[in-house]
């Protein structure tokens, strides 16, 4: 592959980018039709489809998934397309003008990212080891250095293009997280910028030269960069047919607080590895939770238990100090178990009464007001595979049947419930169900 296709080496010259341009737009139609050619029978409407009716099914469906794994509505969800953003990117752009940071080469604007000294501190950039030409951005066009990146883009027939800037066009992928995030989250600083560690160099990197280039301010307080999850221990990848939705999960029988345990069971620094297997082991550590929670509910024998409360304080401080220590969820969740298995010992020495069954229900509480797991848990619980009502007579029928000694029927039942998602377990003070 040739410096110019790759973006490496000396700035080739006019009649080099030219051909690059010319390169990129073969490359461009190749991609188009190569889209074209994997339409299965019938998928042909969606190239008649507007943008916003296109899209609007997955945005759909992402909130579908959020919903089901619990996740807190946020209090925007803004659309790169929408006026008021595409106006805030070109009023960006017309104060990096005047604060001396653009240039304009082949109907594009450019961020020069010489104007910038302190570029590439998130990264921990070595600067003596930029030279120009080296390849920092996915971006050709005709820029006078390769480092610099595209802020609007010309536009070719065909694509979409707004005349809010000179020349008009469209923004560069870039400048709509930062004009975004400013216009709606007020005066810089914003307290946490969250990605991928694969957007830390170019893009987090970007975005701060361009909204610190254009406010005087630093951007965010603190930057938050999870890593990759892999799959079977290999990158997920369309192409490798190794990509799972939640529906995916739901169809192989596993619930989505069981997913959102897995995902908090890593240090988001870390890189996690899913598998069905592992997907299971939450589950069971999952159930572990809500089991020890029934079986404390039950308890009958009256008092309370001061060594029980110092254990509780214990555990409440140790989730805290986990969760204060870089958001190590897998630590919080490590002195959930702690507790879960001194308070069982508890139960099992009669040294849990009554009188202790509220406070430990508030740490859980406590806890689970971050975590997030129980509470979906129980949410889930409530929408059981059986109506409720009709699970609740089963469970008559079934003492009625055990009363009268036919075993037979009320195994049956037993197993009836349990084919159809819900399992029933006998206790000291009368039989409990649960999903499975």
């Amino acid at each position: 592959m040739s410096d110019v296709e790759t973006g490496e080496g000396i700035d080739a010259g006019p009649d080099a980018r030219k051909r690059q341009k010319e390169e990129i737009e073969v490359k461009r139609r190749t991609f188009v039709n190569a889209f074209r050619s994997r339409l299965n029978p019938g998928d042909e409407q969606f190239l008649s489809m507007d943008l916003r009716t296109y899209t609007d099914q997955y945005v759909e469906a992402f909130r579908e998934d959020a919903r089901a794994l619990g996740l807190e509505e946020v209090e925007e969800t803004p659309r790169a397309t929408d006026p008021a953003n595409v106006k805030a990117m070109a009023d960006m752009v017309r104060v990096l003008d005047e604060k001396g940071h653009t240039y304009r080469s082949d109907g594009s604007v450019y961020f020069r990212i010489a104007t910038m000294p302190d570029y590439g501190k998130l990264a921990r950039l070595d600067h003596e080891g930029m030279k120009p030409g080296a390849r920092v951005d996915s971006d050709h066009y005709g820029k006078e250095d390769a480092r610099d990146f595209v802020l609007w883009k010309a536009t070719k027939p065909g694509e979409p293009s707004w005349d809010l800037t000179d020349p008009p066009g469209r923004p560069g992928w870039h400048l709509e997280c930062s004009a975004m995030a400013l216009r709606l989250l007020g005066e810089p600083p914003i307290d946490v910028h969250t990605g991928g560690v694969d957007l830390i160099f170019p893009h987090h990197e970007n975005e701060i030269a361009q909204s610190e280039g254009a406010t005087g301010k630093p951007f965010s307080r603190f930057w938050m960069h999870v890593e990759f999850l892999l799959v079977e221990e290999r990158k997920m990848s369309k192409s490798l047919g190794n990509t799972f939705t939640i529906p995916d999960i739901v169809a192989k029988g596993f619930r989505p607080s069981a997913m959102r345990y897995l995902l908090l069971s890593s240090h988001y620094r870390k890189q996690l590895n899913f598998t069905w297997a592992g997907l299971a082991q939450a589950e069971e550590a999952l159930r572990r939770l809500t089991d020890f929670l029934a079986r404390a509910e039950a308890v009958s024998a009256e008092g309370s238990h001061p060594d029980v409360l110092v254990r509780l304080e214990e555990a409440r401080a140790a989730f805290s100090d986990a969760m204060q220590d870089d958001l190590n969820t897998a630590a919080a969740l490590g002195t959930l178990f702690e507790l879960v298995r001194s308070l069982n010992s508890a139960i099992d020495a009669g040294r849990f009464g009554a009188g202790d069954r509220a406070a430990a229900r508030a740490v859980f509480d406590e806890c689970d007001r971050v975590l997030g797991v129980l509470s979906l848990r129980r949410a889930e619980d409530e929408q059981p595979a059986v109506p409720l009502v009709e699970i609740e007579q089963l469970i008559e029928d079934r003492r009625a049947a055990r009363s009268r000694r036919d075993f037979g029927a009320a195994d049956r039942i037993r197993d009836d419930l349990a084919a159809r998602g819900v399992l029933l377990e006998d206790l000291a003070g009368g039989t409990r169900w649960k999903r499975k």
